[in-house]
């Protein structure tokens, strides 16, 4: 049986990637990042603080965490609500403790009807970071191009009327986009994204937007709701991360540590002992710089 030439002919084989939004570059074949008084690993903290509508959309796709059962699903409506009534607020008081700001990937909904927290954030000195319009507002390439632009304007502009300065970064719900989302981000102003997850140091698109990557395998939902783990060996994880990451900076220059919380998983009782201890170990060791995703972007620009 012989094969269908057919099978062969595909536009986008060739080497590298199958589209032509950045180029290929292996890690070890680039200048070694410096970072601030010569730390290696930048700990870069995101706080997903989102608003779940009570019914969900399926359209483009429905996002992780929503509603799940027979609507109203008061249930989970309500374990999401505890992270912006009390567990973001147990976070907000765990970093001013170990004195390290943030960021924090918000809703425009969170602005538009807790504009209080947006105000705690901001007086906090923890930066914001455009996280689309409310829970419903995922993006896919199925997503109608002038839908997209509106979604992405909306948020930030709900976001910058409440913090009085436009968010310099974009996370998408679920970390997806189409095919024209970087383009339109840099249209709306945003200088940087954190959807890619293929790296452990910042990169730039062609087209001049900025990735930088937070790694999902060492998320809270990840460990804690997805694997089932517990807390301390969350904790343990990070650590290790963050050790590995300082050895390899002593040689390669420096790496990027990001810590994806969320606020009504990581900001439950039995959890945050745990979380505190962690945040303090990592302020004692001489290698972490603790950043904003701006302060990042910033430094990066500046070895490049």
């Amino acid at each position: 049986m012989s094969l269908d030439p057919a099978y062969l002919e595909y536009p986008r084989r060739r080497a590298g990637y199958d589209h032509d939004l950045y180029p290929y570059s292996a890690l070890p074949t680039r200048k070694p990042l410096a970072w601030p008084d010569g730390k290696g690993v930048a700990t870069w903290i995101v706080v997903s603080l989102e608003w779940f509508p009570i019914t969900p959309s399926d359209t483009p796709f429905r996002a992780p965490g929503h509603m799940q059962t027979a609507y109203p699903d008061y249930r989970h409506y309500t374990a999401r609500e505890y992270g912006t009534r009390i567990g973001f607020y147990r976070l907000l008081d765990a970093f001013a403790k170990a004195g390290v700001q943030v960021s924090v990937a918000a809703n425009g909904a969170i602005a538009q009807r807790y504009p209080s927290v947006i105000r705690d954030i901001v007086d906090a000195g923890h930066e914001i970071i455009a996280h689309s319009t409310d829970m419903n507002g995922t993006i896919a390439s199925t997503l109608p191009g002038e839908a997209e632009r509106a979604l992405i304007h909306d948020s930030i502009a709900a976001l910058a009327d409440v913090a009085s300065s436009a968010p310099r970064g974009w996370h998408s719900i679920a970390r997806s986009q189409s095919f024209a989302t970087t383009d339109l981000l840099v249209e709306a102003g945003i200088e940087y994204c954190c959807d890619w997850a293929n790296d452990e140091v910042p990169w730039a698109f062609n087209n001049g937007l900025i990735n930088l990557p937070l790694n999902h395998e060492l998320s809270d939902r990840q460990i804690l709701n997805v694997q089932q783990q517990s807390v301390d060996s969350y904790a343990e994880q990070i650590v290790d991360a963050h050790d590995w990451l300082a050895g390899e900076a002593k040689t390669h220059g420096g790496r990027l540590l990001p810590l994806h919380l969320t606020p009504y998983i990581i900001g439950l009782p039995y959890r945050m002992d745990a979380f505190e201890r962690l945040l303090a170990t990592l302020s004692a060791k001489p290698d972490t710089w603790f950043a904003r995703g701006c302060d990042i972007l910033d430094s990066f620009r500046s070895n490049t």
